[in-house]
């Protein structure tokens, strides 16, 4: 993690990390004016809240209340050397815990991760350099030196050549990418999470048997999503980047929709037509530009070639932006091992849809057909030594896909979690299958699976399968357990050999889908400076309902971003269109401003925690209609998941409304006691609220140029570097 450091006034100092900002102080007798605590202060009280952190976790997986276990943390210091310290942790727990758990919870404190580095001792290294912005992969740990070549399946270079090139190309573009977690909890299983240290919405998850294969896994698909922008999917790309020269990339087109808002006649073939519009009523402004925002220019279209003629047919970057998430895309070595991640990519998530939608029952893996690989061997006799059992099956539906299966099963919870892995070699697609079900899970985290269920209706919701898209931990049907399966253990292989296996690969995944009757069509990203590719393969590859690009369109954001950035500086009539569009539009009251619109806010400020449900109540407060107002405030008060400080302003509110709408009671019979329940500030802000003087409580003015936002700008930033690095690769 990167942590920025500001030197205030006198001895104060300010840290900035992720979106919070730690502010430290000395005491008084060492000169500082004991306005916060010190370094050291924060250092101890880090140890004895993660103790406590771990200690919870432990008792919400058990359902053991926390009310009554107290927990302290003393150090002792050596009279002989100040620097060695013993950190003496108490807990103390009611009498009705039991024996097992009292030692579950010990165990928990001694996972503490501040204890566990601290004991493991860090190393420290202090340098002076010339730019904090130099040495951008320095928080990269564990990457392998040149002095060996470390091949495997699927990869056209060994790992340690995959990783320096991939490490140099994003130093190159100016990405600070630090790991903030390793995990490896069996043994030849693999995980980390590493992100932009200054843009830390920009986060990619490695799996792998080793930490190498985990590592170049992480860094290709960082680079895949920054080729394919998927890091910037949903959001604003601010007024500068809409107005460019080129917005996504520079082969884009703009074209302008017809004089009823037809469809332009440039865009897709009469084959996508043909699924994306079956029944006529896709418009032009259905497609517009969710990220520039930038309707003057009509719909912004990207090139792909379609695979039967090569032919280039021209996909508008909303309709992938609201059907695909992230399906399809792949960095490699070369554009071949991309392709065939693409594909096997697809194959999985598609494969994987129908048997979970069908609620198909798949054969087992025969225990000789495993013992054959015994990394993976040793990787699921290591979950089911800790109490998983699991099952292996293969998922290719007779030997027509490239696809396997790893589920496993929580007895303590009765959850469970199937996991896909999909390649032409049928090892690497069970190692991948194996691998996914760990990436970035410790032991606790297999406590939150879901419970399988007979209701087919709850397995087939759309929804359920964006879940398992997502991370895999959707609902599964019962069924999908039966001992009967409905298709015999194949013991398939697509895989190809010699100098251009990708290559044979790859055509042999196309060759699937032309036998399925689909079509495919691919962008290539090489402005970067490493293959990547993006393929869709409509009526297959889809995340999301074709329908939602009518119905759940991001780009309704284009109707509400600019006047809610712009809120405080709205007159009465403009507030009030706001309103009513909000109201029209029939949104659930409950969805995030900053998922309507687009924009990344603080999660801790009142604009990152803001639904549509407060904005339109805050709206009717400015505007003086307290009944629509009031209304509100009772339903924010039934089901707020706000911060407790937020809930005690409209629980104010709540009564002041009541009082001031009851003709029957006088506001200052109530106000002295009213301040004595809820303070000064508070009562101020709710009366302030009611009587007009006092406008979007909590929300701080912010404007089209984002001004105050600084995760959001960030994330722009971030974006501007790959924006600049395409312009100069296109001149």
């Amino acid at each position: 993690m990167q942590i920025k450091v500001n030197f205030l006034d006198n001895l104060r100092l300010e840290a900035k990390f992720d979106d919070f900002t730690v502010v430290a102080d000395q005491p008084i007798r060492y000169k500082g004016d004991g306005s916060a605590p010190g370094p050291f202060d924060y250092f101890l009280a880090s140890s004895a809240m993660c103790a406590a952190y771990f200690v919870k976790v432990y008792c919400l997986a058990r359902d053991i209340p926390t009310e009554n276990i107290r927990l302290s943390q003393n150090n002792i210091v050596d009279p002989e050397n100040r620097y060695n310290q013993i950190f003496k942790i108490d807990v103390e727990l009611p009498e009705d815990i039991s024996e097992k758990d009292r030692q579950g919870i010990l165990r928990a404190i001694d996972r503490c991760t501040v204890k566990k580095v601290v004991q493991t001792g860090p190393e420290f290294q202090v340098n002076i350099v010339d730019s904090l912005d130099d040495g951008s992969q320095a928080l990269l740990m564990a990457t392998p030196d040149n002095t060996t070549e470390t091949y495997i399946l699927g990869k056209d270079l060994p790992l340690e050549r995959t990783i320096a090139n991939m490490t140099e190309l994003l130093a190159g573009l100016g990405m600070k990418i630090e790991v903030a977690s390793w995990r490896n909890i069996v043994p030849n299983v693999w995980s980390l999470h590493i992100r932009d240290a200054d843009s830390q919405m920009c986060f990619t998850n490695g799996k792998g048997a080793t930490k190498e294969s985990a590592l170049a896994s992480a860094l290709g698909e960082f680079l895949e999503r920054l080729n394919c922008n998927f890091f910037y999917n949903d959001q604003f790309w601010g007024e500068d980047i809409a107005n460019a020269e080129f917005v996504h990339y520079p082969n884009e087109k703009w074209f302008q929709p017809g004089g009823n808002d037809e469809l332009p006649t440039e865009i897709l073939d009469e084959y996508c037509l043909g699924i994306f519009d079956a029944e006529g009523e896709l418009r032009g402004s259905h497609l517009y530009d969710t990220n520039s925002g930038n309707v003057e220019r009509g719909i912004c279209s990207l090139p792909y070639v379609r695979h039967s003629d090569g032919e280039v047919v021209y996909f508008p970057s909303n309709l992938i932006e609201n059907l695909y998430l992230s399906n399809g895309m792949s960095a490699g070595n070369t554009l071949a091992e991309a392709q065939v991640q693409c594909l096997s990519e697809i194959f999985e998530r598609a494969v994987k849809r129908e048997i979970l939608e069908g609620e198909i029952a798949l054969p087992d893996v025969p225990a000789e057909v495993i013992a054959r690989y015994p990394g993976i061997e040793a990787g699921i006799k290591g979950l089911e030594e800790q109490g998983f059992p699991v099952l292996v099956k293969d998922a290719s539906l007779g030997g027509q896909y490239p696809v396997m299966c790893v589920t496993l099963m929580n007895p303590r919870t009765g959850g469970v979690f199937a996991s896909f892995g999909a390649h032409p070699s049928f090892e690497v697609a069970l190692e991948r299958s194996l691998t996914e079900l760990l990436q970035g899970r410790s032991f606790e985290g297999l406590n939150d699976l879901p419970q399988p269920t007979f209701e087919s209706q709850a397995v087939q919701e759309p929804n359920n399968f964006v879940e398992h898209f997502i991370d895999s931990t959707g609902l599964v049907s019962w069924r999908f357990f039966s001992a009967r399966s409905d298709f015999d253990f194949v013991d398939w292989d697509f895989s190809a050999e010699g100098d251009d296996a990708n290559q044979q690969e790859a055509d042999a995944l196309f060759a699937i889908l032309e036998n399925l009757g689909k079509e495919s069509y691919m962008a290539v990203f090489d402005q970067l400076g490493v293959p990547a590719c993006r393929i869709l393969v409509p009526d297959f590859s889809e995340v999301y309902p074709v329908e939602d690009l009518i119905w759940d369109n991001t780009n309704k954001a284009l109707y509400f971003r600019k006047d809610i950035l712009n809120l405080h500086a709205l007159d009465d009539d403009q507030l009030a269109a706001l309103v009513e569009r909000l109201e029209d539009s029939e949104l659930d009251n409950y969805t995030d401003i900053n998922t309507l619109i687009g924009i990344e806010f603080d999660d801790n400020t009142v604009w990152g925690q803001l639904t549509i449900l407060e904005l339109k109540l805050l709206s009717y407060l400015a505007l003086g209609q307290l009944e629509e107002a009031k209304e509100l405030v009772e339903s924010f008060m039934q089901f707020n998941d706000n911060t407790v400080d937020r809930g005690l302003f409209y629980q104010a509110l709540n009564a002041v409304l009541e009082v001031t709408l009851d003709d029957e009671m006088e506001l200052e019979d109530y106000e002295f006691n009213f301040r004595r329940m809820f303070g000064d500030e508070r009562m101020n802000a709710a009366l302030g609220s009611v009587d007009g003087s006092v406008r979007f409580y909590g929300l701080t003015p912010t404007n089209m140029q984002l001004e105050g936002l600084d995760k959001h700008l960030r994330l722009i930033d971030s974006y501007k570097k790959l924006h600049a690095a395409r312009a100069k690769a296109a001149h």
